[in-house]
Formats: structure tokens, C-alpha cells, sequence
């Protein structure tokens, strides 16, 4: 595959055209104001997994609507007092899967939260949690679900879930709270960015080749999926692409990074097709903070810098703490 996106002197200056809404504060602070009506009920029950190194918590709380959502917090064994924690968010289709499966922030000392992705985990990572909200008709997937109007889309349900995530993750004795972080790749780090830009008092954040950036130019660069969802919905419902287009912007991960506040470590891939690096480049570029750094993988596609980028986030991360 061969580079098809810009070059990568004009990927450090782009800035997307996405335009945001003028009620966009205004919106995510009602929904925010209307799932704290719920109380968070964070609940943390030990796990038997004959892993030696770290104690599991099979953990619910209450997300969007008080709908309850799961998740696993890992901690090394035999730890009594509260560790700097970072909670992880997944990638698209996936779910929380086994509490084998995540071992690695445990295992470098740290206190680990990963959050389940409603209504998703049947495509790999095996998931927990239903999305009990209905849509109108939808792209089979989660890109088009209620997009027609920001109040119902899917992607208002899973950010607020990422919110209170982080606040169940504060909850346990054993976390720290004012030493928190957010990491996730792909759409774990749209959702990264998305709860960045929406907790104020992070510590750092790590998205890899971040998801759910620059609408605009994401859904007429790329004929890959997901973004293919919202292409395919438009080719079928002739007519609909301002008013999606007016949704999407209220979660577009460029809107989030400017009223981000926390120092942050994006990485990007050159022959990525599924987030075009552009999109990526988007959302950092306007990333608040600027203590910020972006890892380039120059001939990777979606795969991104994977183990490598996370031997560098091993690397970063602990300076923040």
C-alpha cells in the first residue's frame, strides 16, 4: 500500500474544516448534568483468575442513563495503597474480553480500568454490556445509530459512558485519583480524546491512531469501515447530509482536543486507510495543551506503531504521573 493521504510536512499544519456547533459546550454539559442524576453505583467484585501478579475486579457502574456498564480494574498484587491509574477504552467492535487479556499497565505498576463498550464485543474482545437504547434505521455497525439528531446518537451514550468510567475508576481505594490518565486505540482513542476534552483534571492522554476525528474529511477520504457506515447511510437516505453532518460535528474528536488540558501522546500511520492520518493530524494538531507529541509510523496501516507505540507510552506515561 502506498502513502495516499498528505504529505507528511502538510499533515503537521493541516486543520480541519469541521465547523463546530455554537450549543456544543452547552451540550455535553447537559448530558453530563443529566447522567450525574444517577447515582454512579460503582461496584467492584474480586475475580479468581490464578494470576499471581495481580488482583482482578469485575466492576459495573452506571453510565448514560444509569444504564449499567462493566469493565475490569487490575491492580499488582498485594498493593495497599493508591497507585497512578490509567483507563483504557477499546477499539471498534471489541469489548472488555478476559482480565488475562490486560496486563500490561498492572504489570508496570499501575492501577488499570478498562471500560466495556456497549452493544458491542461480538466482532473480537468478547463484550458485556447491551446498549438498551433503540435507533431508527441504521447501517448495520454503530457509525449511523440515531444520527440523525445529536440527542440520540450511539455516540453520546459511549462518550458519557468513557466519563463515568473514569469516575468508577476514581472510586476504588486502591486508585489515585488525582493521578489519573486515559489511554485507547482507534475508537478507544476517539474516546480518549473525547474524554479529555470532557474531564478537566486528567494527568495525561495516549490516543493511537484515534477513530471518530474530522468527520468531514474522514467520510469522503477513506472508503474503508467504519467510516463506509455514514457513506453507505448517505448513498441510501439521498438528502441527509447536513443534518448528519451537523450531528457528527458534535463528536468530532477536533472539537474535544481544543478544550483539552492534559499533556498528550497521539501516534499516527502514514498508510493508514481506516483513520487517514490527516484525521489523526486533525484532532492534534488542535489538541489544547501544548505539551503534546505525535509518533509517526511511516509505512504501517491501521496496526499503527502497536507494541512499539506502547514501549513508548511505557516511556512518557510515568513522567506525567
Amino acid at each position: 500500500m502506498a502513502l495516499f493521504d498528505l504529505p507528511l510536512d502538510q499533515l503537521r499544519g493541516y486543520r480541519s474544516a469541521s465547523v463546530e456547533p455554537s450549543d456544543f459546550d452547552a451540550f455535553w454539559t447537559k448530558t453530563l448534568q443529566e447522567t450525574r442524576e444517577h447515582d454512579l453505583d460503582a461496584r467492584f467484585e474480586p475475580v479468581e483468575t490464578r494470576l499471581r501478579t495481580v488482583q482482578v475486579y469485575d466492576v459495573t457502574f452506571a453510565g448514560f442513563g444509569g444504564h449499567p456498564v462493566k469493565g475490569w480494574l487490575t491492580v499488582p498484587a498485594a498493593t495497599d495503597e493508591p497507585l497512578p491509574t490509567v483507563v483504557e477504552f477499546v477499539g471498534y467492535g471489541g469489548g472488555r474480553a478476559l482480565p488475562h487479556m490486560h496486563l500490561l499497565w498492572a504489570s508496570a505498576g499501575f492501577a488499570h480500568f478498562v471500560m466495556d463498550t456497549r452493544g458491542q464485543g461480538s466482532t473480537w474482545g468478547g463484550g458485556d454490556t447491551p446498549d438498551p437504547v433503540g435507533s431508527a434505521p441504521a447501517v448495520p455497525g454503530f457509525m449511523t445509530r440515531g444520527v440523525e439528531d445529536p440527542e440520540t446518537y450511539y455516540y453520546r451514550r459511549l462518550f458519557t459512558d468513557g466519563v463515568r468510567a473514569v469516575e468508577a475508576a476514581r472510586a476504588h481505594p486502591l486508585t489515585d485519583a488525582s493521578r489519573t490518565a486515559a489511554v485507547g486505540a482507534s475508537q478507544g482513542g476517539g474516546i480518549t480524546i473525547a474524554v479529555g476534552g470532557l474531564v478537566p483534571d486528567l494527568v495525561a492522554i495516549a490516543p493511537d491512531v484515534p477513530f471518530l476525528c474530522d468527520f468531514p474529511r474522514a467520510t469522503t477520504l477513506t472508503d474503508r469501515q467504519p467510516y463506509r457506515e455514514i457513506g453507505t447511510y448517505l448513498k441510501t437516505h439521498r438528502g441527509r447530509t447536513e443534518p448528519v453532518l451537523r450531528t457528527l460535528s458534535y463528536f468530532d474528536g477536533v472539537h474535544f482536543a481544543a478544550r483539552g488540558r492534559a499533556p498528550a501522546l497521539f501516534s499516527a500511520a502514514l498508510e493508514d486507510q481506516t483513520c487517514p492520518p490527516s484525521t489523526v493530524f486533525a484532532a492534534f494538531n488542535a489538541w489544547a495543551h501544548e505539551d503534546k507529541t505525535i509518533e509517526v509510523y511511516d509505512f504501517n496501516d491501521h496496526e499503527g506503531g502497536g507494541p512499539h507505540q506502547q514501549a513508548v507510552q511505557l516511556r512518557w506515561l510515568p513522567a506525567r504521573f
